[in-house]
């Protein structure tokens, strides 16, 4: 064929196959929430909708995931507030010991999940609290916030002074300034690393492992479950969960489409 080059083949042929080994498991998970499983969700014994009209049938399934969720939400809110404070102090204001905060900051990300997870524990057991949802809460918190200032830190570097220079000029108040220009920008930044910390806080099992106690979260279920088949209703709740992922990317490039047509008109 004229034209054709191994080398111009071999991009496209690699990332086909990189495409599809990543989503032969997503796969199995939607196919299998149709399995007629009985007992066990590991052999396919036939298509059912039983599962989907009834996907809280399986003992502490709905339970486990709607702690997740509870778990992603507030850990999520908290660590985005202090986050995005902390973010706006290391980039905007000069004070002792920044630089050392900064390098800190990174630690939880570059720590190794059972270690941080082991001596969260430890400090747990120490201080006598007892483990559950907030305990849990507590230590998502902890390594979400690493996250959450490491995206809005990149976003306040990329602001514009001059823009908040003019509100002022036009006699804002420095509270006006904030919500009224410093914010709207900051925003893309901070609903990202919203979403981002959530789904680190929902996707958690090892540090929730050794810090939940008697609570179960959905990873939790799902690996206890594994050993006999994840049930086909987990199954369910994971295809709800990435079908709902993917129309919310679906929805956000449409509206940056539409907004780059209306900037283009104009």
């Amino acid at each position: 064929m004229k034209g054709f080059t191994l080398g111009k083949a071999f991009v496209p042929v690699v990332a086909s196959i990189a495409l599809i080994y990543l989503l032969i498991p997503i796969v199995h998970v939607i196919v299998f929430s149709f399995n007629d499983a009985g007992r066990n969700n590991i052999l396919w014994r036939g298509f059912t909708l039983d599962n989907w009209q009834n996907p809280c049938g399986a003992p502490q399934v709905c339970t486990a995931f709607g702690n997740s969720i509870l778990v992603g939400v507030v850990a999520t809110v908290i660590a985005t507030v202090l986050g995005t404070m902390i973010a706006l102090a290391l980039v905007r204001y000069r004070f002792k010991f920044r630089s050392t905060i900064s390098l800190l900051l990174f630690t939880p990300m570059a720590t190794p999940e059972v270690v941080l997870g082991a001596g969260l524990a430890a400090q747990f057991l120490l201080a006598g609290v007892e483990k559950g949802l907030g305990t849990i809460i507590l230590a998502h918190t902890m390594f979400c916030i690493s996250y959450v200032v490491v995206a809005v830190k990149a976003r306040v570097a990329s602001l514009n002074p001059a823009i908040e220079e003019a509100g002022r000029d036009l006699y804002a108040s420095p509270g006006q300034v904030f919500w009224r220009i410093t914010l709207p920008m900051l925003m893309p930044g901070i609903i990202g690393a919203a979403l981002l910390s959530f789904a680190l806080s929902f996707d958690d099992f090892i540090i929730t492992n050794f810090n939940s106690g008697t609570a179960t979260t959905f990873p939790k279920f799902i690996y206890v479950s594994a050993l006999k088949g994840v049930p086909a209703q987990a199954n369910v709740l994971a295809s709800i969960v990435f079908f709902g992922a993917l129309a919310l990317v679906i929805i956000v490039q449409m509206v940056n489409i539409n907004k780059q047509k209306r900037l283009q008109r104009q």
